[in-house]
């Protein structure tokens, strides 16, 4: 019986056969006996208490909802993986010219990027010192943590360093982007925030292992510290850190005060104290999913807007000129081919615009939403090939990936894990023996 059933009748006093026989009434017929203004009353001042309850429930649902999982593991993981194996790939074809581009010998010389760091406060570790040695440490270091990010490699660590990496280098030399680089800055942001390891990640396969001795975390976790003592002693003393950075190291050591509490919590603490933690974690995580999404969205929208405030864009022919530029034609014969064909340029112009402008608003339709994710991953595709910029074109995918359905996610993962249609990953068989427990949230 649920909570807004009633026990039972009402009681009554007990009637006597004469009283009954006096009163010409069946001994049933008490109930019926009552004035209906009583009932009314009785109906008006329970409706308030129904409506009270059935508001606290739908509080307590959307409360649990946000806070008893993290929301998007998979949509996750492929965010993790999208945006840390295109900067991985861009660092790894860039490694001849690194020097030129972000490093001691590039036009954007070491003084000009201090002049600008001064003045917008950006944080760049290039900057602490000319060194081409310390250069190339840093170079590596963003390698490194992006290979390991892709492979969910102690994840929370390898995020912060992923993120430092990709902002030392990008805010050293802040012309060298086609577009991408933008997207790339932010989402390295973002995803220090996620919980984007829980499944396709080496952590998640030590998860279900049930690995119990972890020498590793902590050793990682005491060079870190190391490493951030030693950057905020190197810029005390500077105008980096007093003309406005000061907050950011503020940041820096609070997260790795974090990972601390969050180890000594899961090895010493009680179920409470970690299932407090992990609700937390999952309240950070939906709010970070839910920023990603808004910020892909935001992306489309305005990018559809001001197209359509371009005459080439009204008039159709957007696309022409381009594909007719030397410097954005890596193939020529294919782009020639395209551009002599004025029906073609129309309906690609017409097309891109409308797609972006549509896209935000069709994502409570799940089939409209599916079919324009399609038609902007080809998009992104044919900006690859056609104008030569492949590194854009995967960040704008990788983010594109977070409205993807967790189904086609979860077959293309049993697809390439070589599993057979019927079997199960080793992420579901952990989500299967964790359903006879019921999940700690806020509300119980």
């Amino acid at each position: 019986m649920s909570t807004y059933d009633h026990d039972g009748p009402t009681a009554r006093p007990a009637e006597s056969p004469a009283a009954r026989t006096a009163n010409g009434r069946h001994p049933g017929a008490a109930a019926d006996a009552l004035p209906d203004a009583s009932k009314a009353s009785d109906r008006t001042s329970q409706a308030p208490r129904a409506a009270e309850a059935a508001a606290e429930t739908r509080a307590a649902r959307a409360v649990r909802l946000v806070s008893a999982a993290a929301l998007g593991p998979y949509q996750s993981a492929v965010v993790r993986i999208g945006f840390s194996a295109t900067w991985l790939f861009f660092l790894l074809r860039e490694l001849p010219n690194r020097r030129e581009l972000y490093g001691p010998d590039g036009p954007w010389s070491w003084d000009l990027g201090n002049r600008l760091v001064s003045g917008n406060h950006a944080f760049t570790a290039l900057l602490w010192t000319d060194s081409t040695v310390w250069f190339e440490i840093v170079y590596a270091l963003a390698i490194v943590s992006s290979a390991l990010l892709m492979l969910g490699w102690r994840t929370r660590t390898m995020s912060v360093v992923f993120m430092i990496g990709v902002l030392s280098l990008q805010n050293r030399s802040v012309f060298m982007g086609d577009g991408g680089d933008n997207v790339i800055h932010l989402m390295a942001i973002y995803l220090v925030f996620t919980r984007c390891a829980q499944v396709w990640s080496l952590d998640a396969r030590r998860a279900v292992r049930g690995v119990r001795q972890d020498r590793v975390g902590p050793v990682l976790w005491a060079v870190c510290g190391l490493g951030l003592l030693v950057g905020t002693w190197r810029t005390s003393g500077s105008g980096v850190f007093g003309g406005g950075e000061w907050w950011l190291w503020v940041v820096f050591w609070g997260m790795w005060a974090v990972q601390g509490l969050w180890w000594a919590v899961g090895r010493y603490a009680d179920g409470d104290s970690r299932a407090l933690l992990d609700v937390l974690g999952n309240l950070v995580h939906n709010a970070a999913m839910a920023v990603i999404m808004a910020e892909v969205c935001l992306v489309y929208a305005t990018a559809g807007w001001y197209k359509i405030q371009g005459s080439r864009w009204q008039d159709g022919t957007a696309l022409f000129y381009p594909l007719k530029l030397d410097y954005f034609s890596p193939w020529p014969e294919l782009s020639s081919l395209l551009g002599t064909s004025g029906v073609i340029v129309m309906l690609l112009t017409y097309g891109t615009v409308m797609v972006q402008v549509a896209f935000p608003f069709t994502l409570f339709n799940r089939r409209v939403k599916n079919v324009l994710l399609v038609a902007m991953m080809l998009e992104h595709a044919g900006i690859a090939v056609l104008l030569g910029l492949p590194f854009f074109s995967l960040a704008m995918i990788a983010a594109d990936a977070v409205f993807l359905p967790t189904s086609f996610l979860r077959r293309v993962g049993a697809y390439a894990g070589r599993l057979r249609p019927g079997a199960r990953l080793p992420e579901q068989r952990r989500e299967r023996a964790e359903q006879a427990e019921r999940p700690r949230t806020l509300v119980g």
